[in-house]
Parts: structure tokens; C-alpha cells; sequence
């Protein structure tokens, strides 16, 4: 490129996903695919939509963790152009990768000096850091790299279960999946819900995970504890949640164990009795129905075994310091027919 124009002559916005070597392939390709979705959902308007490059330093072929190679452009082919957002991408082996980035940080550093927003997916937040662009703000990562963020930065503050955060002009989200979310953000808050909602449509997810929203599942947790010992059981209490009878003894049968027995196992391989498993179990299926489900709260109670609506609500204050109300409103694009609240409900 040779031209440095002031704007963009279609008034589109200039995004650029950074490349490195061991990059996560979904982590680029997951935020492009929201960002040309969203322009189509533009131009369909005759609004002007986004403008996306991949760049790496030198430009050429990135191989990523997965093995597939991806084109960019290098970075000097944006100099002096008006750069709207800098997503940059995240690495299973980023603390190897990080020894090899100082030219990457360096740019990072410069050019979050000229670009309206600069944000990260994943381990990608290593980079921002290293940079000096967190320095006293929140931030997000995969929930595994958390302890290990706050050690090497501890100036900043850690958030360890949103799905993504916003400080300012810096965007940080959790790993995997979570570049959905944040894209599907980002796209929010630049063309407006309605855009964000048909591109959710069409790529088939869900607007719905803000950034208070908490990435881990205590439930995942829980079933990743036993080392596989409990998985049918498991299984089988999710099946089951609707039955107010899951008593010790009921499940130490489907175990084929002893109540005594099965209570001591259970607590020494995850951590939990089972009457704070099956809480955990049916708080996490209310959840999912106050995100997914247009069923009322009275109705979700009930099948989920807590039998009435107000032994959910103070599982819900006792777990998650939230009613179940509070929650829906928060967290889905549904409407409880029982919520007088329901058409006040705060945007997600």
C-alpha cells in the first residue's frame, strides 16, 4: 500500500487481526467472521461496515497451533492509515511465544497510541500487557491462565471469571469460544443491537453472555475433579433433576456403593457432598433455561428439582449473590411471563 489517507473513503472501519506464529486459528477467524457478517448486515442498509486485514510483522504465511497457514499483509502496509481496532489473537504456548515478541509488543505499543480500540482474545491479553496497556486496569483470560496473568502482571486486576472486559478503549475476553461474545460486542457497540442480534441469528449463537457473565462452570469443575469415576452418575443426576428424592442413599445406589461409603468417595474425589453437588447441578440447569428457555421462573424451579420458587431464589443469592429474576433480566433476550419487571429489562 502506498496510500495513507486521513479516512477510510467508504467510511468503513479498519480492523486488523495480528498474526503470529502458534496463534489459535479460532481466536482470527472466529472475530472475522462476526466483523464480514456484520458488514453484510450493514450494507444491506446502505451503512458502511468494516474493513478487515490480517497483519504479522513481516507479512507472509503464519502457520497457527492448529497447523493451518494463514496470508497476512505486514504491518507497514498500515502506517499512517486510520486503524479503528487491533484484535490480537491468543497462543496454548504463549508464555514460549512471549521471549519472541518484542518487535510484536513494541508495534502494539505505537499503534495503540493511533487506533480507537485495541483488544485481545485469550492469552492474547500477554501481549497488551507486555506492552504496558493494562497497567492498573481489569482484564480477562481463559480461566486456566488467570493465576498465572496476575503473577507475571500484578498491576493488573485479574477478573477471573467474565467472559469478556471493558476498560476504556482496551478489550479483553476469556479463551475459546468467548471471541464470539466479545466480537458480537464490539459489533454492538458500533452498529447498534439489532445488528449484533441478526449476526448472531445467522451464525447460529446466542447474543446473550455480557461481560459480568461468568465463564466457568462449577459443574464442569465438578465432573473434571473425579478423574471420570462419577461420570455416569453424573449423568444420570442430570437426567433426573426434577425428582425432589435425590438423596444420599438414591444415589449411592445408582453408584453401586454403600451410603457411608459413597458419601466419603464422593466428598474425597470432588470436593463436594453430594447434597452441594446436586445443588450445584440443578443451579446450573436453572441457568441455562433462565438464558435459553422462555419457561417462567415458577416453572423452572420445578423442573429442576428445587420444587418452588423460593428455595431457587436463595440457592441463586447464596451461589451467585443474584436472584433468579435478576438473572434472566440480566443475562437472556427471553421474557418471563411472571416478571412485571420484564419490559425494563436492562439491555445485555
Amino acid at each position: 500500500m502506498t496510500d495513507t489517507p486521513d479516512y477510510l473513503p467508504s467510511g468503513e472501519r479498519l480492523v486488523l487481526f495480528v498474526a503470529f506464529a502458534g496463534m489459535c486459528l479460532l481466536d482470527q477467524a472466529g472475530p472475522n467472521t462476526v466483523f464480514w457478517a456484520a458488514s453484510q448486515a450493514m450494507h444491506k442498509r446502505s451503512l458502511a461496515g468494516y474493513r478487515c486485514h490480517t497483519v504479522s510483522m513481516n507479512g507472509g504465511l503464519i502457520q497457527t497451533a492448529e497447523g493451518v497457514a494463514i496470508q497476512t499483509q505486514p504491518v507497514s502496509d498500515f502506517e499512517g492509515w486510520p486503524i479503528d481496532t487491533v484484535m490480537v489473537p491468543g497462543s496454548f504456548s504463549i508464555k514460549q511465544v512471549l521471549p519472541q515478541s518484542s518487535q510484536l509488543v513494541a508495534w502494539l505499543r505505537q499503534i495503540a497510541t493511533r487506533t480507537r480500540r485495541m483488544t485481545s482474545v485469550c492469552t492474547g491479553v500477554y501481549l497488551l500487557a507486555e506492552a504496558g496497556l493494562l497497567r492498573g486496569k481489569r482484564a480477562a483470560t481463559h480461566w486456566l491462565m488467570c493465576e498465572g496473568l496476575q503473577d507475571r502482571f500484578p498491576e493488573i486486576e485479574v477478573d477471573h471469571d467474565a467472559i469478556f472486559v471493558r476498560e476504556g478503549s482496551v478489550w479483553t475476553s476469556a479463551g475459546v469460544s468467548a471471541c464470539i461474545d466479545l466480537s458480537l460486542a464490539l459489533v454492538e457497540a458500533d452498529c447498534g443491537r439489532d445488528v449484533a442480534m441478526r449476526v448472531a441469528r445467522e451464525l447460529v449463537v446466542f447474543l446473550k453472555r455480557p461481560g459480568g457473565q461468568s465463564q466457568f462452570s462449577q459443574v464442569l469443575e465438578l465432573q473434571t475433579r473425579d478423574n471420570g469415576i462419577f461420570d455416569e452418575l453424573h449423568a444420570w443426576i442430570e437426567n433426573n433433576l426434577a425428582s425432589k428424592e435425590l438423596t444420599v442413599a438414591m444415589l449411592a445406589e445408582q453408584a453401586n456403593m454403600s451410603p457411608r461409603n459413597f458419601a466419603r468417595l464422593y466428598k474425597s474425589k470432588t470436593g463436594r457432598t453430594p447434597a452441594k453437588a446436586i445443588e450445584l447441578f440443578r443451579l446450573e440447569a436453572a441457568r441455562r433455561m433462565l438464558e435459553d428457555s422462555d419457561r417462567n421462573v415458577t416453572q423452572i424451579a420445578k423442573a429442576c428439582g428445587f420444587g418452588d420458587e423460593e428455595r431457587m431464589r436463595m440457592t441463586f443469592l447464596r451461589d451467585l449473590r443474584v436472584s433468579p429474576r435478576d438473572y434472566r433480566r440480566r443475562f437472556s433476550s427471553t421474557v418471563d411471563p411472571g416478571d412485571s419487571l420484564a419490559h425494563q429489562r436492562a439491555p445485555a
